[in-house]
């Protein structure tokens, strides 16, 4: 047999041209895979902190990451056919690079006009700036969308061995996917944040395209610079809070996270910064928000001989523990408080800028449902405040759910549920406070005057409105008879006239109705 034996000179000017473009091929589609995935997972964190992460905003960037997708397998078949060119294939990558690494530095003002849309309550500004941060993803991903067919016809052969082809192609490609979930998911973001994953996926995709490029090294090496200068420069932080001074900004597992210091007070925001989640301000007890009227929920049972004090309680949705703080400043070290909160991240700001160090509050860091669902213990008030705002996690909004709290009650005990609302319309309370109703006993309101939210009292024993005005006539701390009163006067303490719609497990439809109240907002009809 005739052996082909390459002469030294043959073997340095391969040598001096790098690496044959055809060996990247795979781990290309295998890097290609991983950043289209990951690139979705950094557009939802870049869009939270504006728009939310609500299952509308999840469904349009799905589909309209797939929509990219379907667009850049036909383009890059069609391309592939034209000029199956190796190097042509590694140019799309590189582009595709830069643009995801310029994303951020590009999104940045344009998610500040949307501050300005919810500001003004104008849906235009703010439909139109989700809509060119959605588009800005569409070029990367389009490219990316490219690569598998592009590789399975360099890849190819012969017809006969086609099918093989493509399938290791595909499967590589999946399985980079998979890494692209999980990777983003578990650590890139909770560990440095959205903007240096996107980082990370634009400079992976820049090496490999700059290795299939080799005798272009020098050119294509100045994509490499110019995205690590784009990101030293990208101005600092991710959201300038609309008032106060940023005390401190991160991204975690679950939310992004603001704590922001307006005047004495230390206020925690969520996500899109629209609701406050927790107040502490070293003057003052009251805060005039929801929280302080979750202190009072022992009152809502049968008339006490003597204020009613609560001796367990748990707090679903504990955040920076505000109303952890007001339930030991009223009562004492002997209630003993579990405070469930689903972020570890969130617990550990609580500790550090909201002062929860009391020795009666236990933080647990668990879902508050599956939480409940294992806990063996039973409590007088269970006060249920997990947001992900605006919206309530849809599973505990079901009678499923609310009849597992009952089951977590002590005879005569109470639940309480936060509710938001705008100034005229009610349809979450009412659906909320007609759920509740198919478990409790009675099911009583009371309107928050300085902040849109009704608290929800669920009780588990017949209990009249004599019987809360006499429990709360007994309360002995000022801040407890401030809050009680204010329920008397300002909140318009009345019993529950809902009786519509039950959500279930089955059926739960809160998503929805609060994105009907935000459009409602937003375009006027309050």
């Amino acid at each position: 047999m005739d052996i082909h034996r390459p002469s030294l000179a043959s073997l340095l000017r391969v040598a001096s041209l790098g690496l044959d473009p055809r060996r990247l091929l795979l781990p290309l589609v295998f890097v290609a895979g991983t950043s289209s995935l990951g690139i979705e997972f950094g557009a939802s964190r870049l869009l939270a902190p504006y728009f939310g992460a609500s299952l509308p905003v999840w469904g349009i960037l799905i589909g309209l990451i797939l929509i990219y997708l379907s667009v850049g397998y036909v383009l890059g078949g069609r391309l592939a056919d034209r000029r199956p060119s190796a190097p042509l294939l590694f140019q799309l990558t590189a582009w595709a690079g830069l643009w995801i690494g310029l994303v951020p530095l590009v999104a940045y003002p344009i998610l500040l006009a949307s501050q300005q849309g919810f500001a003004e309550v104008s849906i235009g500004l703010v439909a139109g700036t989700l809509l060119a941060v959605v588009l800005l993803f569409a070029v990367p991903v389009v490219l990316l969308g490219c690569v598998s067919p592009f590789a399975i016809r360099l890849l190819l052969r012969d017809v006969g061995s086609g099918g093989n082809t493509a399938g290791a192609v595909y499967a590589l490609s999946t399985v980079g996917s998979i890494i692209g979930t999980f990777l983003p998911v578990f650590f890139l973001i909770p560990t440095f944040g959205t903007r240096v994953t996107l980082l990370i996926f634009s400079l992976a995709l820049l090496v490999i395209s700059v290795a299939g490029l080799w005798r272009h090294r020098r050119i294509y090496a100045l994509l490499l610079v110019v995205v690590l200068l784009a990101s030293y420069f990208l101005p600092h932080g991710i959201k300038p809070p609309e008032a106060g001074r940023l005390v401190f900004e991160r991204d975690s597992a679950y939310n992004y996270i603001q704590v922001v210091q307006v005047g004495s007070r230390t206020e925690l925001l969520l996500n899109e910064g629209q609701a406050i989640h927790s107040i502490y301000d070293p003057t003052t007890l009251l805060t005039g928000g929801p929280w302080d009227y979750f202190v009072i929920a022992d009152d809502f049972r049968p008339a006490q001989p003597t204020e009613p004090v609560p001796h367990r309680v748990a707090i679903l949705g504990l955040a920076g523990g505000t109303a952890a703080r007001q339930y030991t400043a009223a009562y004492g070290t002997s209630v003993q408080i579990t405070g469930v909160e689903i972020d570890p991240t969130l617990v550990q700001v609580a500790h550090r800028y909201f002062h929860l160090d009391e020795p009666n509050v236990h933080p647990v860091v668990a879902d508050a449902r599956y939480w409940l669902a294992t806990d063996r213990g039973r409590y007088d008030v269970i006060c249920m405040d997990a947001y992900q705002q605006p919206y309530i996690p849809w599973y505990l909004t079901t009678k499923q759910f609310f009849s597992l709290a009952r089951q977590h009650l002590n005879p005569g005990g109470v639940a309480v549920v936060n509710a938001g609302r705008t100034a005229t319309d009610y349809r979450l309370v009412a659906a909320l406070a007609s759920t509740m109703a198919s478990v409790f006993t009675d099911v009583y309101l009371v309107d928050v005057p300085d902040f849109d939210n009704t608290m929800i009292y669920g009780t588990t024993r017949p209990t009249t409105l004599a019987d809360i005005q006499h429990n709360l006539g007994l309360a002995r701390q000022p801040f407890v008879q401030q809050v009680a009163q204010s329920a008397l006067d300002e909140g318009e303490l009345r019993p529950s006239t809902y009786h519509g719609l039950v959500y279930t497990d089955d059926l739960d439809q809160v998503e929805q109705l609060i994105d009907q109240i935000i459009f409602g907002y937003a375009t006027g009809r309050r």
